[in-house]
């Protein structure tokens, strides 16, 4: 039987992976997770095991919060005792976190292919630690999953060309399978009592944001002008941050704590538009028809940006201010990043 490792350290992985499970369960593959612990919180990593039905994880690294080069190395020392000791045929690995690349490192350094799901991302912003990861990773797999045609013509440019498969996003298959879902079991709106379009929903988690109270300044003072309810949903990281600098958050800001994927899609669906600094939430604001202000000076998802329904304002709180004051709704949507059935096409490419 062909044993495949997926391995994951964050929210959105947990995702991917759990698609690829429930596929591979059914044609008779053998698929362990293992887990490096890097979203630690429990509000951050198991209430998306228990909402979304993923399994518990067959190797729980219990990594947690580290500098990145404290958090790969522990990732990788505890992973080559798991890879010894399973021997896959192969690993996959997912987006571009510490996880991706500590993984993708172990498991080339032991000679076992690596098959990159959301490959051929860019920003070309080397400062972003989550460039590297993906760009390493990529130049590491064996097969490239790539979510876009921009995803694949980034490949060739760096001289990758062989593996590489355009298969969508996997994250809209989840989300075309969930949406109606979070529609009738979330209640976040009446917890937070909260009208459909009143309201602005921000997420800050991107290193280049959260580790910089000046950034973090910034933006807070942005939302304060901008005096429309804002809800921010607050990762640890961002936390962190605040506690140690002197911000006061606006009156207009609602804090509450990290939310599950059904109540992060009731969330987004229902605002009048999202401010965020997170790849993901870029694309799902997009899927979910909900004009997007990206509070950083570069994205990975360009299409987003070029339909409309995407703008940069980096940290600048003048630009954020008025961009959110002009945002209007496009009245077109192309279909992005593929069309639901990315999973199946990945799945029928690992089988081979």
């Amino acid at each position: 039987m062909r044993k495949i490792i997926s391995v994951v350290g964050a929210r959105p992985q947990f995702i991917k992976a759990k698609l690829l499970f429930d596929g591979l369960k059914k044609k008779g593959v053998k698929h362990l997770l293992v887990h490096t612990g890097q979203h630690y919180d429990y509000v951050m990593s198991k209430i998306f095991f228990d909402e979304l039905n993923i399994p518990a994880p067959n190797y729980n690294l219990g990594v947690g919060s580290h500098t990145p080069c404290l958090q790969a190395s522990m990732i990788m020392e505890s992973l080559e005792k798991v890879f010894l000791k399973e021997k896959p045929d192969m690993a996959v690995v997912y987006g571009d976190t510490t996880s991706t690349l500590a993984a993708a490192l172990t498991a080339a350094k032991l000679n076992i292919p690596i098959f990159h799901v959301e490959a051929g991302l860019r920003s070309y912003n080397r400062q972003m630690p989550e460039e590297i990861n993906r760009v390493v990773t990529d130049h590491l797999s064996s097969a490239l999953f790539c979510p876009s045609r921009k995803a694949v013509a980034n490949l060739a440019k760096e001289g990758i060309t062989k593996g590489v498969y355009l298969v969508g996003d996997i994250m809209y298959d989840l989300l075309s399978r969930f949406k109606d879902i979070a529609d009738k079991r979330s209640k976040v709106l009446f917890r937070l009592n909260l009208a459909p379009k009143s309201y602005l929903l921000a997420t800050l988690h991107r290193a280049s944001n959260a580790d910089s109270v000046n950034n973090l300044e910034m933006i807070f003072r942005a939302f304060k002008e901008i005096k429309q309810p804002i809800v921010l949903p607050l990762h640890p990281r961002t936390l962190r941050t605040l506690k140690k600098s002197t911000i006061k958050i606006p009156a207009n800001v609602q804090l509450i704590d990290p939310v599950g994927y059904l109540d992060m899609l009731a969330l987004e669906k229902n605002a009048r538009a999202i401010l965020t600094d997170s790849g993901g939430v870029q694309k799902e604001s997009y899927w979910l028809g909900v004009p997007c202000l990206t509070l950083r000076k570069e994205t990975e998802w360009v299409e987003t940006v070029k339909s409309g329904w995407n703008q940069l304002s980096g940290p600048d709180p003048k630009r954020i201010v008025r961009l959110i004051r002009r945002m209007k709704t496009p009245k077109k949507r192309p279909r992005l990043y593929g069309d639901g059935r990315a999973t199946q096409r990945i799945i029928n490419h690992l089988l081979k």
